[in-house]
Order: structure tokens, then C-alpha cells, then sequence
């Protein structure tokens, strides 16, 4: 049903953009939902407190019979709302307004006086809302019609089943607008498959958890969706994250704040390299999908800095910035995930070669995973996952290698994703060879190599290889099942085989001819 509603939504408001890029678009769309989603849980709210002080059974008046103006009165406190984590909506802000609006023309502006209205209401959505409806280049009427269908997405009176329809709809939305840009989608929206065998495999559920490039906070939502179904409190983790791009930052905080998920993005948009905003920060978890092989990072102050503990990354590139931006983040005994291109695991150019054996040496690296092709919406290039670490506890002076090239279902033409038993099995791959069980209080399996899958491997061994970090280089080629029989029997079944095949033919070749004969052709 769910599917079926997230569907029709974006039919229809992909028509409506008409000639608008969705860039700009997914913006108003998104905007929209949650100012939907949050009068809705304010109204809700609202309506049960209303109902609340008026019976006179209920002990709030103790045994007094409230009047209308008793119940209003009451009805403003705005601590009723906090106490259930919903935003208190004002009334020029509530959807019903917004809607009764919908077809003057200055709806555009009516929107954008709303959302002022509920940042005053509400220090936390300052600087979240984006106020460009009153400047929208949609043709006359559209945004009227916009407001129309976000009309019909029904969240109901239950808090967490419309945050539950709130959040599907929300990623929903996200990942077709990234479809829709292209390669410009894929700046704020990594593929949840993506998402999934990451946290799967740094298993986050307490502590801090960090992502230096949040785009529209997957990370972080996904996080909070593996905790609740492995039976724990997304409370006990506490969210850290930064995002360069404005329109994307406010994307990201939207998108926490209607799961109620506590977070800082620090007090602005900011790179994180020139004007990091958590300089203090040592997280328990890292986990994050940088912009692939940026070449204009490099900024003169970063000269000398202290994250550099591997080496001064080439300016043409940041991979190797932000896998060491992210291990100056880490606490001891932390771990990191990044989703990096794959030519950040041979690399030899402008020194990467140098900081990539150091990271090696110094034993920080603990699994490699080469990703198959197609996962993204943005681009082809083929992509791995890097885990590191701060203080190894299990298999010091080893790395994992997994090769995952041959996982993945296709869900449209150009693009495929993990499944969820395939995600399982390299979150479990990786648990068994360090020693722990996926789920607390499951069992510890036995790790064993897997010819072509995954295997350990010593540094020395790394080493011998020059530090290269591709998983096809050691995990070895498939083991192939045996049979037992003999290549000559083989080859002698399949000669036989062949010869009774050549006789059969001759013996059709001739009948042919006969019969044909028989017609009066001569050969």
C-alpha cells in the first residue's frame, strides 16, 4: 500500500515540475512534506489534548468542568507539544491555511511567511527551512497544485506510524530526485544498500557516530533503522555530521528532525577540510560517501595540518584527505567506513602510494571490499569500501579482503543494488574473522578464507604486493566444484558424444538427399 502511495506522489509531482530542474524542485517537494508532516503531528497532538480537558473525567481540571475558554487557554501551552517531541505549529503555519491558499497567487510568498513563522516558534528549524517559494519558476498555478497532492499524504494520530509513512516517503522521494539529476543527484543521496553494508559492518550502536560529507543524513537514518531492529535506543548514539552544500545541510536537518533523531551539523554549511566545525570531535563510528576524486579541495592553510599523519595528500585529489581526515576523528579502538572510488586502493600517483603504505604499516586498514558496478545513480565509476581503525583489537597485522564484484540485483537497466541477504552475509564475513558475534548475544562462527570471496592476509604479504589494497589481487579465483572424474574420461565421453552426434547428422544428410531425389533434384 505504502508503495503504491510513495509512486503515485511522484508521478504526480514529477509532472507538475514541468520544465523546472529537479534540483531546484526536490527542494519545494521535500519543503512541503515536512511543514505537512509536522502540522499534521501538531493537529494530532492538539486534537488529543482537546479531547483530554474536556472530559471531565480526566483528573487535569481535578473534578472542575472546563469551559471553551479554559480548554483554549490551556490549549497554548506549548510544553504539551515539547513533552512529545512535536514542533508547536502557529496558525498562519498549519496546513489547512496553507491549503485554503493554495490557488491565490501569492501562495508562494503565503508559504515562505509560514516558514519564517514556525522558525520562531522553533529555534531548532533555524536556518533549516528554505524560503524560496515566493521566487519558484513554476508556471502559474503549479505550486498551487503541489500543495494539493502533498495534501493527500495522510501521516494519521499516530506519532510513530507517521513518522514511519513520514521517513519512506521522505527516502522515497530522495532517491527518485537523484535518479532524476543524474550526476548531480548522487552529491546528496547514497544508494541505501550502500548505506546498509556499511553500518551492517560497523555494527554502530552506541557512541558517537560522525560523517564529515552528511548530504541528506542516509547515514545517520540508516544507522537509526539497524539499532531499532537489533533491539536497541537510537538515543544511545549521538549524531555528528557536516555538509558543504546549503540546500543539502538543510536537506540533511529536515530529514533527522522528522525521525526526532538529536544531531549537530554544526552551525553552518562549511567544507570540512578548510573550516572543520568538529575539531574536537573523537567518534566511536565514521562512516561516509565522499565526493569521488575531487581535485579543488586544496586550500594553502591546510599546509602542515595535523590530520596529515600519513603523509600531505596530493592537492589534485582528496581521497586520501578524507580517509585521513576521518582516522584524526576517530577515538582509539574506533572505526571508520568510507565509500571511496576504486582507484584510491592502487593509486601511485603524486605520493598516494607513500600515505597508503604507511596507513597499511601502521595497521589501521582492517577491510577492503571492491563493490560490484551500477549501485549509484551518478556515475559508473567502479567503487570499494574502505574500514579503518584506531587501535586494532583483533587480527593485528592482517586485513580482510572481500570481493563482492559479483553480488548485486538489477532493479532497473542501469542500476542494481545489494540484497539484503547479500549485505548479511559480508556483515557476518567480516564479524567471524574479528572474532565477534553480528547481533549481541548471537554466536561467534569460525572464520574461514573463501576462494574468491574473501581472504586475510598478512601486511607482509600487502607488502609483496607493493600495498596495493585491490581484494581481486589476493582473494583468488572461485573454487570450482569437482566431480571427480578425470579430465580423460572427460574428454573421452565428450569425443564419443561428439562422434554419435557426426553420425546422426550424415545419417539426416542422406535421408534429405534421397528425399529430395525423389522430387526430381539432382546433386
Amino acid at each position: 500500500m505504502i508503495n503504491d502511495i510513495k509512486k503515485t506522489l511522484w508521478a504526480t509531482a514529477d509532472k507538475l515540475r514541468s520544465n523546472m530542474d529537479a534540483a531546484e524542485y526536490k527542494h519545494l517537494v521535500l519543503g512541503l512534506i515536512f511543514v505537512k508532516f509536522i502540522s499534521d503531528t501538531f493537529t494530532a497532538r492538539r486534537d488529543e489534548l482537546a479531547r483530554r480537558f474536556a472530559d471531565p473525567k480526566d483528573e487535569f481540571f481535578l473534578g472542575q468542568t472546563p469551559d471553551l475558554a479554559m480548554i483554549e487557554a490551556e490549549l497554548e501551552d506549548r510544553d504539551y507539544f515539547r513533552a512529545v517531541n512535536a514542533f508547536w505549529v502557529p496558525e498562519s503555519a498549519r496546513w489547512e491555511v496553507i491549503r485554503a491558499a493554495a490557488k491565490q497567487p501569492d501562495i508562494g510568498k503565503q508559504i515562505d511567511a509560514a516558514l519564517t513563522a514556525l522558525e520562531v516558534e522553533n529555534p531548532k528549524l533555524k536556518g533549516i527551512l528554505d524560503k524560496r517559494y515566493g521566487r519558484a519558476s513554476l508556471p502559474d498555478g503549479k505550486l498551487g497544485e503541489l500543495v494539493d497532492l502533498v495534501s493527500t499524504i495522510g501521516f494519521g494520530a499516530d506519532a510513530a506510524q507517521a513518522k514511519d509513512i513520514l521517513g519512506q516517503v521522505y527516502e522515497y522521494f530522495l532517491g527518485m530526485f537523484a535518479s532524476a539529476e543524474g550526476k548531480r543527484g548522487g552529491q546528496f543521496y547514497t544508494p541505501a544498500s550502500i548505506v546498509q553494508t556499511l553500518v551492517g559492518v560497523l555494527n554502530p550502536h552506541q557512541g558517537k557516530v560522525y560523517d564529515p560529507c552528511c548530504g541528506s543524513g542516509g547515514m545517520f537514518v540508516q544507522s537509526e533503522k539497524f539499532i531499532e531492529a537489533h533491539g536497541g535506543k537510537i538515543n544511545d548514539v549521538s549524531i555528528y555530521g557536516q555538509e558543504s552544500n546549503p540546500t543539502t545541510w538543510r536537506l540533511a536537518a529536515m530529514n533527522l528532525a522528522i525521525r526526532g533523531i538529536e544531531f549537530n551539523l554544526g552551525r553552518e554549511p562549511a567544507d570540512s577540510f578548510t573550516r572543520d566545525q568538529h575539531t574536537d570531535l573523537r567518534a566511536d563510528f565514521v562512516m561516509a560517501n565522499p565526493p569521488f576524486n575531487i581535485s579543488d579541495w586544496w586550500h594553502g592553510s591546510l599546509e602542515g595540518d595535523p590530520r596529515w599523519v600519513y603523509g600531505t595528500p596530493p592537492q589534485g585529489n582528496a581521497n586520501y584527505a578524507w580517509l585521513q581526515h576521518m582516522l584524526y576523528h576517530l577515538k582509539p579502538g574506533g572505526r571508520a567506513g568510507i565509500v571511496l572510488a576504486n582507484g584510491s586502493m592502487s593509486s601511485s600517483q603524486s605520493g598516494e602510494g607513500e600515505i597508503r603504505a604507511a596507513m597499511v604499516e601502521a595497521d589501521v586498514v582492517e577491510v577492503m571490499v571492491a563493490l560490484p558496478g551500477q549501485l549509484f545513480f551518478n556515475t559508473q565509476i567502479p567503487a570499494c569500501l574502505w574500514f579503518l581503525t584506531k587501535g586494532k583489537q583483533q587480527r593485528k597485522g592482517e586485513v580482510l579482503f572481500i570481493d563482492a564484484r559479483k553480488l548485486g540485483t538489477n532493479v532497473s537497466r542501469v542500476q542494481i543494488e545489494l540484497t539484503e541477504d547479500e549485505i548479511t552475509r559480508i556483515a557476518q564475513t567480516v564479524a567471524d574473522w574479528r572474532g565477534e558475534p553480528l547481533d549481541k548475544g548471537g554466536v561467534v562462527n569460525e572464520y574461514t578464507d573463501i576462494p574468491g570471496f574473501c581472504r586475510s592476509v598478512s601486511l607482509k604479504e600487502i607488502a609483496e604486493h607493493g600495498h596495493v589494497l585491490t581484494p581481486g589481487r589476493y582473494v583468488g579465483a572461485e573454487e570450482v566444484e569437482d566431480d571427480d572424474e578425470a579430465f580423460a574420461d572427460k574428454m573421452q565421453a565428450l569425443t564419443e558424444k561428439l562422434g554419435e552426434q557426426m553420425a546422426k547428422g550424415a545419417e539426416l544428410d542422406a535421408l534429405i538427399r534421397q528425399k529430395l531425389g525423389g522430387l526430381g533434384y539432382e546433386f
